[in-house]
């Protein structure tokens, strides 16, 4: 006898649609119709249709701040990735050591992210600041409020210290996750330090490698907050990422604009999200043998 399957138990999950609905959807709805319409107030609209989004997409600013964000990007990706994993494989496995080293990688994930730029201010200050003052009296001018090399140096130095330990717990846990089954294997194979971590260790970690790559891009990529705190897009446009370009659209009360550039910054998140999982899963699971 055919038994009938009870599918009632989606029904919990219906409270999860209606906040992100809420949450999400109607917010989302919102900057759509401020995008294609010219609101002047109560019952006064315009409808300009994709004006705006021509007007973004050809706005060179915009393409300005877009290059710099994804070169910060790319660079958060390169450096954190590898660091996060190298770190990782030199953590104890086991004993008090290991939760000490956990606690401590946790500490920089745990400050809000205002407060991480203003840390970073008065670490970096030429004149009083530790990092600031130790290498301008090594003779090396230093001045992140002057400099547009010196403030991207910063900005990078407060991202790999902020974000990295998230690459390296998730790391740690992939490592955690191995069977000691293959480390004896490869012990009784002869097998190198290069060849455990090149053909065991990288292969099983790829799934959190994966996370960790996804969240990497989209905190890197929608940041905000460290660098506006430490320079506010300055010196000059020197620091002005996306999300800074669309916070003073969105303060000049250019609200078309920065709606229809919403949307656009939205789409860009999702279409490098979608080209770096694809990219990753083609490379495979690391569950084959």
């Amino acid at each position: 006898m055919e038994k009938w399957e009870n599918n009632r138990a989606w029904f919990l999950i219906l409270p999860v649609f209606v906040i992100v609905a809420f949450s999400a959807v109607v917010p989302l709805m919102t900057v759509v119709n401020y995008s294609v319409q010219d609101i002047l107030g109560p019952g006064q609209r315009i409808f300009v249709g994709a004006e705006w989004f021509r007007d973004m997409l050809t706005n060179s600013r915009l393409h300005d701040a877009l290059i710099k964000q994804l070169i910060f990007s790319g660079l958060v990706l390169l450096i954190e990735i590898p660091l996060g994993i190298a770190i990782a494989l030199t953590m104890p496995h086991k004993g008090w050591t290991a939760s000490v080293c956990l606690v401590l990688l946790a500490l920089p994930l745990l400050i809000p992210w205002n407060v991480i730029g203003t840390i970073w201010i008065i670490f970096t200050r030429p004149d009083i600041g530790l990092f600031g003052a130790a290498i301008n009296s090594l003779g090396l001018p230093f001045d992140h409020t002057a400099n547009p090399l010196d403030a991207w140096i910063t900005v990078m130095l407060m991202e790999v210290w902020h974000w990295t330990p998230l690459v390296v717990l998730l790391a740690y846990a992939g490592l955690r996750s191995i069977p000691d089954a293959y480390y004896q294997a490869a012990k009784i194979d002869g097998a190198s330090r290069w060849a455990v971590f090149r053909f065991i260790q990288l292969p099983k970690m790829r799934g959190v490698l994966t996370i960790a790559v996804l969240l990497r891009f989209m905190d890197s990529f929608l940041i905000y907050a460290e660098p506006f705190v430490l320079t506010g897009g300055g010196p000059g446009n020197a620091t002005t990422f996306l999300s800074i370009y669309l916070v003073k659209l969105s303060t000049a009360m250019d609200l078309g604009p920065a709606a229809a550039f919403s949307i656009i910054y939205f789409l860009i998140v999702l279409l490098f999200c979608w080209l770096f999982y694809q990219a990753l899963q083609s490379v495979g699971t690391g569950d084959k043998s």
